[in-house]
């Protein structure tokens, strides 16, 4: 039973660690392809990549953010508080 425990674990974590990638990707792409469509259809000059690439590296930290409070608040609410926060409480 311990074996599968341990796949278990492993399978969350590969999951989180999925999420974490799709999460910082996703809207870095998205904002970049509106860029694309602004200077395709509407003839925008190419300058409009410049703020569209931050926007997105904005949007790619808030979602980081939000995986990074989803995974502590889990440890928090499965005991296992000290291990994440290495101890900040000294």
């Amino acid at each position: 039973m311990k074996k599968w425990a341990g796949i278990s674990e492993m399978m969350k974590n590969i999951t989180l660690l999925t999420q974490l990638g799709l999460s910082l990707v996703t809207p870095l792409l998205v904002c970049l392809a509106l860029c694309w469509w602004l200077c395709a259809r509407v003839g925008l000059g190419g300058w409009v990549y410049i703020p569209g690439f931050f926007f997105g590296l904005g949007g790619s930290g808030m979602s980081a953010y939000k995986v990074y409070m989803t995974v502590i608040g889990r440890a928090h609410r499965e005991g296992k508080e000290d291990k994440i926060s290495f101890n900040s409480h000294h």
